[in-house]
Parts: C-alpha cells; structure tokens; sequence
C-alpha cells in the first residue's frame, strides 16, 4: 500500500493510494497485515458498487450471508446487508457484529451509500488496548469469566414477523431460530495472540456463574473502560468511504444525530472462526 496514516499510536488508519477496484495481490497481503496490526482502516474516494464490494470481499476471505436473520439487499446480492435509516437500519449501541452466533465474522467491509448533511459518524474501540490498560487484578478476573451472547432482543423479532421464523443459512444451517451461545470474556486473537475484551452492550446478556448483580457490575465496568475515548477512533463519512475493520478486536457505535435524515450504509462480513479464551 502507497501510504498509511495512523489515527492513533496503535489503533486506526487511513489509507491513501489505493484503488480497492483494481487492488493487486500483494496490495492485498499488506492490506490484511495492517488490518490486524490497525484494527479498522478507512479508504477515501472509493467507486465501489455491490458488486465490486463483494469481489473485494471474496478476495479478502470467504463471505458470510448479509446477516443471520436479515435478507440480502437483493437476490444478485444476498452477501450485503443494507443498513437504512428508513427501515430501522441503526447501530446505535455499542457492539461487535453477530457475536449471538457461535462463529461471529473475522471483519466487516462498511460502504457509504446515502449520508445525511452531517451527522452519522461512526466511533469504533480498540478491545485490545482496552485489556491491556485494566487492573492487573481485573484482568486476571475477566481472563476466567464466560459470557452469554443473545441476538433474540435485537433480531427475535424482525426472524418471526419479517422472515416468518426462516432466516439465512450460517455455518451450513438455516437460522430458524436464535440460541444464546457462550464465549470468552476475554478473547484471544487467534493471529496475534493478544488479548481483547469480548463483551458488548448490544448482543452480551450475562456472565456465567454469577449473580445477576455481579455480572451487572462486570459487565457496567468494562463496558464503561471499554469505550473510554482514549481507545476510540471516529470516523466522518463522506461519499466514496469504506472502512474495514477486525470484528476480533473492535466493538463499534453508529451515531444516530442526524433527525429524519436518510442514511444507507452497505456491510459484507467474513466468515470468522470460534473465539477461544485465555485458558483455551
């Protein structure tokens, strides 16, 4: 790649000088060393379309279906998950993509297709850094703690009335319906071996083996260090953005302050892999 500029010391990056149209291999090959080693990155004056979004992603690793329970954008394209402000498309809580699901998506490919005037930016927090600055005694605490992920408050609904109890096929089955799964609270990243806070207030439920207070309390705790600004990057859309980042290592936010403005933001995810623990 041409040239990255850090958004932090260790966290973000804006890319400049590539074409993710017309992207060689060995762009490629960096590209995904710095996606890992940045954790999101942002790519300016981009021309890409559905199509072209989804050969980027092809190249990238093996695409997932837009979404457990939510259709494709349309029947060409049931990899991309339309994001419209029209159609209660927001993300307005903090989160990590489908982690409800035992095997959530390695990373996101996120692509502005209708931004309001201003407003709908999107705050993205570096789960790994936010490990590394706990309490050593807390962190020994949230390396043994498992948690209970549940897509059924976000997306029970819209599978029973919008997809009549019949969503996507994910991992080789037809989601017909949404089992809470358990991960680690704490992640290993399975490239890097670092470790990163793997609990999120849109999908995270409980912890295992506590009381409800207690893991209220965990939970509040690192919710609250997770996205202290120190470990946040924001990002301003413009038309032509696209970012990219690591779902293994980052939970994300969607501003919602732009009024009764359209905003239309287009997701491909790729296929991740099973989120081991400290003792795993």
């Amino acid at each position: 790649m041409k040239e990255l500029e850090p958004l932090g010391p260790h966290f973000g990056a804006i890319v400049h000088g590539v074409d993710l149209t017309a992207v060689t291999d060995a762009e490629l090959a960096e590209l995904r060393a710095s996606l890992v080693d940045r954790k999101v990155l942002f790519f300016r004056d981009q021309l890409l379309d559905d199509d072209t979004q989804v050969a980027l992603g092809r190249r990238l690793g093996e695409l997932t279906a837009s979404h457990p329970v939510v259709a494709g954008v349309d029947e060409r394209h049931p990899e991309v998950y339309a994001l419209d402000s029209t159609d209660n498309g927001f993300a307005d809580v903090w989160h990590t993509d489908v982690t409800f699901m035992k095997r959530p998506p390695l990373g996101s490919i996120l692509r502005a297709v209708v931004l309001p005037p201003t407003g709908g930016d999107t705050q993205w927090a570096d789960a790994q850094a936010a490990y590394d600055s706990l309490a050593e005694p807390v962190r020994r605490l949230a390396d043994k703690l498992t948690a209970v992920h549940d897509g059924n408050r976000e997306f029970g609904y819209y599978l029973a009335q919008r997809r009549g109890g019949r969503g996507n096929e994910w991992d080789g089955e037809v989601v017909t319906q949404l089992t809470p799964v358990e991960h680690p609270v704490v992640r290993v990243h399975p490239e890097t071996g670092r470790r990163g806070i793997f609990v999120n207030p849109g999908f995270t439920s409980h912890i295992v083996g506590v009381s409800e207070f207690e893991s209220r309390g965990i939970l509040d705790l690192l919710y609250a260090h997770l996205t202290k600004p120190e470990h946040i990057v924001r990002h301003r859309w413009r038309p032509g953005d696209v970012a990219i980042w690591d779902n293994r290592s980052t939970a994300h936010y969607a501003n919602r302050d732009y009024g009764d403005q359209r905003r239309v933001m287009h997701r491909i995810t790729l296929r991740g892999d099973l989120p081991l623990g400290v003792a795993s």
